[in-house]
Parts: structure tokens; sequence; C-alpha cells
């Protein structure tokens, strides 16, 4: 059997102005799938439609059922913490000003002085960050 959507003429309306005018592709195709949907299509006939997968179609459906025309936009992404801040840039720059020549000894130095790790190639893209702030 397949599952329909009965949408409101309002939210008719928003999807139809989510899927002509979205910013995003993605949210501009979920908008047709839900509007596909809301005709009495199939999740089958939507995906090959659209060209993603049944499976989509059916949690975009859950999604709109669940949060509106809100819950069809992508969520921001989880980030991991940054290892390093501003708040070590003087740590930092203190333990390179004290060996420029061993990024590897300025590491050990700086590890020892806060107490934390970090990898070799996390502090070069630091001090290259560093460096990109300064020049701008």
């Amino acid at each position: 059997k397949i599952q329909t959507i009965s949408l409101t003429e309002d939210q008719r309306l928003s999807l139809e102005d989510g899927y002509r005018n979205g910013s995003k592709p993605q949210f501009r195709m979920r908008c047709q799938a839900i509007l596909l949907k809301g005709t009495g299509r199939s999740n089958e006939e939507i995906s090959s439609i659209l060209g993603c997968t049944a499976a989509s179609v059916y949690n975009w459906q859950k999604r709109f059922e669940a949060a509106g025309i809100s819950g069809l936009k992508t969520k921001s992404a989880q980030r991991r913490k940054p290892i390093l801040t501003a708040l070590d840039e003087d740590s930092v720059r203190k333990a390179i000003e004290n060996d420029r020549q061993s990024l590897r000894v300025a590491k050990a130095n700086w590890e020892a002085a806060t107490g934390r790790t970090v990898s070799e190639s996390t502090l070069r893209r630091f001090l290259k960050t560093l460096v990109r702030d300064i020049k701008e």
C-alpha cells in the first residue's frame, strides 16, 4: 500500500516555494519529493524521478511529518572541537621562538608547559594558520 501525505494549502505553497527558490539543491529535491508524495506517488516512483533511493524518500517523508518544511533542511554538522585555538596562540609562539630550528623540540617544550599533546601535523597546520592571519 502506498503511503500518501495530506498537504494543507499552506504546506503545499511553502513546499513549492522551497522547490523553486530554495538556496540548496538538496533542499529543493526534498521539497519536490514531498510534493510528489502528496500527489500519491510511491517512494520507488519518486526515487526514479529524482535519482535517489526509496529509503531517502521515506526518511524525508518522516522528517517532514515530524518537523514540517524545516525538517527538510540540511542539519548543521557536529564538528570536532579544535585542539588548538586562538587562546593557545601566545604559548605556541613562545615555544617556537625558544627553538626555531626544530619543530619537534618546540612541540615537546609546549607539551611540557601546557600538559596537552598534539601531533606535529596539527601544530604545523596551526602555525600555517597563524602565518596566514599575520599576512592578512
